[in-house]
């Protein structure tokens, strides 16, 4: 049975009535991972908020169906989506700044997410978290637990937020342009990270990027969405070695300047 299963998902915006998404499906599997590609503004990230119950205000599921675990979530209440966030489905973010609070320090935020989530101890939060910390490959994680954002690299506060985000052990992660504002090195690294979870606990990866080389390196199967629109989709090889859409050929074209082609001829 699908994780994650999206069903022709139209989103509109009920302040002017316009439909930004326009019947997106997909289903992902435990253990698989699925990337969604496009440009600014092509439905990527709406898509992704809805499947988190986080969507903007006005902003509405106008129609379709997203079930979480066999769940359909049209019918969820605030106090169920929120536990069912951190638990069940969880995400990471472009800018782990604006996600971590900056006068608390970065292993108390994580241990809260223990605390509140699985109930545990304070300690045994604490320890969960220096774990955790260790997980995504944080050099001293114990050192790290007690410093604040604005003493961590953009590298290492994206290390943290993955750690605060796999927490409460959740099935699915959304991966939302985690990488974009890294360098390469770093990009490269979080990418491995990210893999070696789906490998090591099963977690099942929607990754998000406008970047192809990203989507080539780490996932099976790939949507390409142009203006709210799913205009290609299938086996990340199939997609990128023979496109269908125009669309598809022009962004193959565009990345292959810097470096898509490796990806390309790996897989």
């Amino acid at each position: 049975m699908s994780i994650l299963e999206l069903e022709n998902v139209r989103i509109r915006n009920d302040a002017d009535g316009r439909e930004l998404v326009h019947g997106v499906s997909f289903a992902l599997q435990p253990g698989g991972v699925v990337g969604i590609v496009g440009e600014s503004g092509s439905g990527k990230t709406l898509t992704c908020r809805a499947a988190l119950g986080i969507l903007p205000e006005h902003f509405v599921v106008s129609d379709g169906r997203i079930r979480l675990d066999g769940q359909d979530v049209a019918g969820l209440t605030r106090r169920q989506w929120t536990a069912l966030r951190g638990t069940t489905i969880s995400a990471v973010f472009q800018d782990p700044a604006s996600y971590l609070n900056p006068s608390l320090t970065v292993g108390s935020q994580i241990a809260e997410v223990i605390r509140v989530k699985r109930g545990a101890k304070r300690r045994a939060a604490r320890e969960r978290a220096i774990e955790l910390l260790a997980a995504v490959r944080l050099r001293d994680p114990a050192v790290v637990y007690g410093q604040y954002p604005h003493e961590l690299s953009g590298g290492m506060l994206q290390r943290s937020l993955i750690a605060a985000a796999i927490a409460a052990e959740p099935r699915v992660l959304i991966a939302d342009e985690a990488t974009t504002a890294l360098d390469v090195t770093v990009q490269a690294e979080i990418l491995d990270l990210l893999a070696d979870l789906r490998r090591d606990t099963g977690l099942a990866l929607v990754v998000v990027s406008h970047d192809l080389a990203v989507v080539a390196q780490l996932c099976e199967r790939v949507l390409v969405m142009r203006a709210g629109e799913v205009v290609e989709q299938g086996r990340v090889e199939q997609v990128l070695h023979q496109p269908r859409h125009e669309y598809t050929r022009l962004l193959i074209e565009e990345h292959e300047a810097y470096g898509l082609e490796r990806y390309l001829v790996a897989s």
